[in-house]
């Protein structure tokens, strides 16, 4: 978490507007153009680069800015903090087509890195003719030399110009090594000393500039032709024995700065093998591994002899990681290495990824930073394995341990990621845990609670206690729902968690926990669109089920189910759409729910989507096991159900239905009779009491007016269609053919027509129109 000061000055950055923003720059403008380099334009400087770095978007500056900041850059006389600052300007800028630097323009090996670090940040499509081929040549082989022989002597002191002062008090030391040991191999970034010297400087510079500029120099890179005649001869065992011999001053440079580049990541292997004394040392070492990793992955897939080199030093380097918790970021650039190049090496991809997909969520799923990579490693896994998915879709229940510990962070990530994650194996189990999500955080709290209760520094929600929901754990039937949210791969069973939900109550007061409720409504969403893209009769139906099952066993989070069953009553008619024979399919679970005391009390939204799909989808026209019978069933349990929610007053136990409930129960209750016409005069009565109650001053006090209003007309009009039954049959029961596009758009056969046609008749037999 941000400071409170480093948050108000980010949100000042971001507040500063372009009419601000182009006075400011005008301010810079003209200190630079006096080339006055005191406090003043530091200061200036350092307020710009923060309001250019503080938006995600690109800052526009004026052009006179923009060229002073370039020409300052290139200055022999400016000083090197304000040329960094410069460099860091342009840098945030980029890709710009204000920006017109070369690499001429450097007037030292210093410059040069800064120049050439903006110039890789430009996209080559907005200046092409910003790195020549000599230049990109030059340059490669200079980042060549400056990865490979900068000083091993340590910077040299200021001589302090006092009587005492001797030649031999000033003379620089060897660099070191982490464990404090002296250095007995070249200079790198992870080589340590007092003091350090320019060289050195330009060194740990290339470095963190390599891999862009690998990238952007490749064989992939139009014109270069270093590698491309020779790929199929690298890849043989006579090339490695053969580039091992050959001096590398014979290499072209982008063959140059590969060399080099091989030899200094594996100088960073070793390296980071070694103790560091210091905590800051040791996370310089594990970041210095990741970036290593990576270039080496680079490197092979530009030049596949390379594989053969590296290998024996990353296959060591994963042995050693898979033991060292600490260290276990450095494992997702390995597995991605291994991704890439697993066939060449002969080395099983699936087992590293394995191992990754089983322990890493379970055991780090508290590491925002390392969730957020994760989640980014298995995006890319997506791409890396084609369609074969297996091993990430069994694993989806420890990856929403992520989720559920950061999910405002995560929330888009996986909404991206879903659709390769759920299947029809996997959709009935992923949709539960979904619904889960919030008490999958509370169970998460108490587990971190449980094994980190000594911890100075607590990662959960210190504000909450719930010492009883420790103490309940030792039920043996709390535990096994404990473990079973808590499992780290799909297992095929669904477990009812209502006892669970009971326990973590206490913790649902968490602002963890809250945030994570506030995310599942996108998520269903996202599940439920990428669920109809590929699902059956059978899978709709199970998911329809599932929907009426967890409508009221949700976790009690504030707001949560309200959130919840808004979404699931706007994708139930989905379902239903996808495959209509499943309200005769389950027609059991429909009459209990709609039959259920519970359901029009809590479940307003699910009522109204269940009933309109009844009304929608009972028809022989969908399924023709549909019977009277059946017909019969549902009317008598929705008329109960209206007479229920219309006699009962508002309490607090049993709150005011909703208009829509009451039109939806008179519009279902109409189609069903249509189908049955023996039920017509039931429901005409029915109707006519519905219009009677709605225009009852009684009843004023508990309906508002407009709602009142609505009923009265619901009702009105379906008791004027009921009077030609064949006619309300068209109407309310439309068939398959009906239904098409063609009838709402063809002005002869629209459904309009049919309902204008029908208010005439009406209006002609109670005498309103000359016969």
């Amino acid at each position: 978490m941000l400071a409170t000061g480093t948050e108000s000055l980010l949100r000042q950055a971001r507040e500063v507007g372009a009419v601000e923003l182009g006075r400011f720059c005008a301010r810079v403008s003209a200190l630079l153009q006096a080339e006055d380099w005191g406090p003043d334009t530091l200061d200036a400087l350092r307020r710009l680069f923060l309001i250019v770095a503080a938006t995600k978007y690109s800052r526009r500056l004026e052009p006179t800015c923009v060229a002073l900041l370039q020409t300052t850059l290139c200055s022999p006389r400016c000083p090197e903090r304000l040329q960094l600052l410069c460099a860091a300007v342009l840098r945030e800028m980029a890709p710009s087509n204000s920006l017109s630097l070369s690499c001429d323009h450097a007037q030292s090996s210093r410059q040069l890195g800064l120049v050439a670090s903006v110039l890789l940040a430009q996209v080559a499509s907005l200046a092409p003719d910003a790195l020549p081929e000599e230049q990109t040549k030059a340059l490669s082989k200079r980042l060549g030399d400056w990865l490979r022989y900068a000083s091993v002597q340590q910077g040299a002191a200021h001589a302090s110009g006092g009587f005492f002062s001797t030649p031999r008090a000033r003379q620089p030391g060897p660099v070191t090594e982490m464990d404090g040991s002296v250095a007995t191999d070249f200079f790198t970034v992870l080589s340590t000393g007092q003091r350090f010297t320019e060289d050195q400087r330009l060194n740990v510079q290339a470095f963190s500039m390599l891999r862009a500029w690998l990238l952007q120099g490749g064989p992939t890179r139009p014109g270069a032709t270093d590698a491309d005649d020779r790929s199929e001869l690298e890849g043989s065992t006579v090339s490695v024995l053969s580039a091992a011999s050959t001096a590398s001053h014979l290499l072209p440079p982008a063959e140059w700065l590969r060399e080099k580049a091989l030899e200094y990541c594996q100088r960073l292997l070793e390296q980071s093998g070694r103790r560091a004394l210091r905590k800051a040392d040791s996370d310089l070492q594990k970041a210095c591994l990741v970036e290593a990793v990576l270039v080496l992955d680079v490197l092979c897939r530009q030049d596949p002899s390379f594989l053969y080199r590296a290998l024996p030093s990353l296959r060591a380097l994963r042995t050693r990681l898979c033991g060292d918790p600490a260290c276990v970021r450095v494992l997702l650039p390995v597995a991605q290495f291994f991704l890439h190049h697993g066939e060449a090496a002969a080395v099983d991809a699936d087992a590293v990824c394995q191992h990754l997909f089983t322990r890493i969520p379970s055991e780090h799923f508290h590491s925002p930073m390392l969730a957020f990579e994760f989640i980014q490693f298995c995006r890319d896994y997506l791409l890396l394995v084609g369609g074969n998915l297996d091993l990430l879709r069994a694993s989806f229940p420890n990856l929403f341990k992520f989720l559920a510990w950061s999910s405002p962070a995560l929330t888009s990530e996986f909404v991206a990621l879903l659709p390769a994650l759920v299947d029809v194996g996997t959709a009935v189990e992923m949709l539960h845990l979904l619904l889960d999500l919030p008490s999958l955080t509370a169970a998460l709290e108490l587990q971190l609670r449980l094994s980190q209760a000594a911890s100075e520094r607590p990662l959960w929600d210190t504000s909450v206690r719930a010492p009883g929901c420790l103490e309940a754990l030792r039920d043996p039937q709390a535990q096994g729902l404990f473990q079973h949210l808590l499992r780290a791969k799909a297992s095929g069973t669904v477990e009812r968690l209502t006892p669970l939900h009971q326990l973590l109550q206490p913790l649902a007061s968490c602002a963890r926990v809250l945030q994570c409720a506030q995310a599942v409504p996108t998520l269903l969403r996202a599940f439920f669109a990428a669920v109809t893209q590929f699902a059956d009769g059978a899978l709709a139906s199970q998911l329809a089920l599932l929907l009426l099952e967890r409508s009221d066993s949700l976790f009690q989070v504030e707001g949560y189910e309200a959130d919840v069953h808004r979404v699931l009553s706007s994708q139930f008619p989905g379902l239903c759409r996808l495959h209509p024979p499943l309200v005769v399919e389950r027609a059991k679970e429909l009459l209990e729910f709609v039959g259920s005391l519970g359901g029009p009390r809590s479940t307003g939204h699910m009522l109204t989507s269940v009933v309109w799909a009844i009304g929608e989808y009972l028809s022989v026209s969908w399924d023709r096991r549909c019977t009277a019978e059946q017909i019969n069933r549902f009317f008598e349990a929705l008329e109960a159900l209206l007479f229920e929610v219309t006699q009962s007053r508002p309490s607090a136990t049993l709150p005011k239905c909703p208009p829509q409930v009451i039109t939806v129960l008179m519009t279902t209750l109409t189609k069903l009779a249509s189908r049955s016409q023996d039920l017509i005069p039931r429901v005409s009565l029915l109707l006519s009491k519905m219009r009677t109650l709605a225009q009852s001053p009684a009843v004023g006090p508990v309906h508002g007016e407009d709602d009142l209003g609505a009923v009265c007309t619901r009702a009105t009009e379906l008791l004027n269609l009921l009077k030609m039954p064949s006619v309300a049959q068209f109407v309310l029961t439309p068939s398959m053919e009906v239904s098409q596009p063609r009838y709402h758009r063809d002005c002869n056969t629209a459904l309009p027509l049919g309902l204008d046609m029908v208010s005439r008749l009406l209006e002609r037999e109670a005498g309103l129109l000359p016969g």
